[in-house]
């Protein structure tokens, strides 16, 4: 069983059809993720088919800011599956899906490598 990815002219290809956000908002959410990625992602690990790991700046308003747009993610998407975890010099999110929904982490994974380049 796979998942559908809808790729169209907006660029927006890891967001899957059964995406319940409003189409005319996707872009923007998108583009909401596209700078989180670039800005305070630090590095990127797979860590399995359905878990992909994010290291964040260990900053307040990084934590702030992820947590607010994965509260706002699970609610139109909610096969996924955040868990942000502060630790003496960390800052991890952890984002998990069903097996089923492993194709889009596969291009979130993709969008988060290209967002914050090589170096991560």
């Amino acid at each position: 069983m796979g998942i559908d990815i809808e790729i169209g002219p907006r660029g927006v290809g890891w967001v899957p059809q059964a995406c319940t956000l409003p189409t005319v908002e996707q872009p923007l959410r998108v583009a909401e993720f596209d700078d989180l990625f670039a800005t305070v992602v630090t590095k990127a690990q797979r860590r399995d088919r359905t878990t992909l790991v994010l290291e964040l700046e260990r900053i307040p308003e990084h934590a702030a800011r992820a947590a607010d747009l994965m509260v706002r993610e699970s609610g139109c998407c909610s096969f996924f599956a955040f868990s942000l975890k502060v630790s003496g010099d960390g800052l991890e999110l952890a984002i998990t899906v069903p097996q089923a929904h492993a194709d889009v982490l596969d291009a979130l994974a993709a969008q988060v490598s290209t967002a914050t380049g090589p170096a991560v």
